[in-house]
């Protein structure tokens, strides 16, 4: 595996310029923002990202507006009194995505929410207070105790609220191949401790949030 040094001059190399390299990386929130956002702005993003997954986004963000109005603006404590027959009147309404399954997982998610306000407070507490050197450790739980979390929905919610995480997106997994810190999509535990611990530790040699470092290794292979 290559050291920091390395991967900042290769991306050095390739946009020209410190400038041009910094103004194409993402910075992520602080721990206070991700404390201050509230609950149904969490249960929005997370139903925002389910519908999202396998669809053209800019259709589904177009249709956000009227998801915000049938499920009362995301109000974990009114979503999560919707049963099942409102649901089912949900599947006529020509306005949103009329997918049964995703539209079943937000009064679930509704539940998770409310769970962790319970024991923590509120949702951000927990997406806050959770170490960035065990993000997968966020990823696991998200999976876990949500609906529909699993796979990239829960690196990509995370990032779409700017918890500092990384994506083993189609390059990044290519990336981390070509490091020879895995040798196939990072799924089993021992593949993503492996990711892991390859970004802590270039995390320790540059001072950079994990969403940096995982675009910039991404940019290290051939398109």
């Amino acid at each position: 595996m290559r050291d920091y040094k390395w991967l900042h001059a290769f991306c050095l190399n390739r946009f020209g310029s410190a400038t041009a390299l910094e103004a194409m990386l993402p910075q992520p929130c602080s721990a206070a923002e991700l404390r201050a956002l509230a609950d149904d702005r969490y249960l929005s993003l997370i139903s925002l990202r389910i519908f999202r997954a396998g669809l053209k986004h800019s259709l589904v963000d177009a249709k956000w507006p009227a998801f915000e109005q049938a499920f009362f603006g995301f109000d974990p404590e009114k979503v999560v009194l919707m049963g099942a027959e409102r649901l089912e009147n949900l599947m006529q309404d020509a306005r949103l995505i009329r997918h049964l399954g995703k539209l079943k997982s937000v009064p679930r998610n509704a539940q998770f929410i409310l769970d962790v306000r319970r024991d923590k407070g509120s949702f951000g507490a927990l997406i806050a207070d959770w170490p960035v050197t065990d993000i997968v450790g966020l990823w696991k739980y998200l999976a876990k105790h949500g609906s529909q979390l699993g796979g990239l929905s829960a690196p990509r919610f995370l990032r779409m609220v700017g918890k500092d995480t990384f994506i083993p997106t189609d390059d990044m997994v290519a990336a981390l191949k070509a490091q020879g810190v895995i040798d196939k999509a990072p799924t089993s535990l021992k593949d993503l401790a492996a990711v892991q611990a390859a970004f802590n530790q270039w995390q320790v040699e540059s001072g950079r949030p994990l969403c940096q470092l995982s675009v910039m290794l991404a940019h290290t292979v051939n398109h």
